[in-house]
């Protein structure tokens, strides 16, 4: 498989927009802290434990180059020490 087809910068915006406009409500209440492997052409997503089993998971069913994940109910994937940025809102 070739690796990405777009800038990075493109596949986060068009991934947060999917996130919020099309995922984010049906995930948030039940899988809170879990990972979101976003096809960003289709929209089609997977859910797993962690980033790489997402991304696996969803190319399992599409072989999709421009993938961009992101952890239910957080504005970022990891953080670096200090609390939890957990979302509130």
């Amino acid at each position: 498989m070739n690796g990405p087809t777009r800038p990075e910068e493109e596949i986060a915006r068009l991934g947060k927009e999917i996130y919020e406009r099309d995922i984010r409500l049906k995930v948030e209440g039940t899988h809170h802290g879990l990972i979101v492997a976003i096809d960003v052409d289709s929209g089609d997503y997977a859910i797993a434990n962690t980033g790489l089993a997402a991304a696996d998971a969803l190319r399992e069913r599409r072989p999709v180059p421009d993938v961009w994940v992101v952890r239910v109910g957080y504005p970022t994937l990891r953080t670096f020490g200090g609390s939890s940025p957990r979302r509130t809102g």
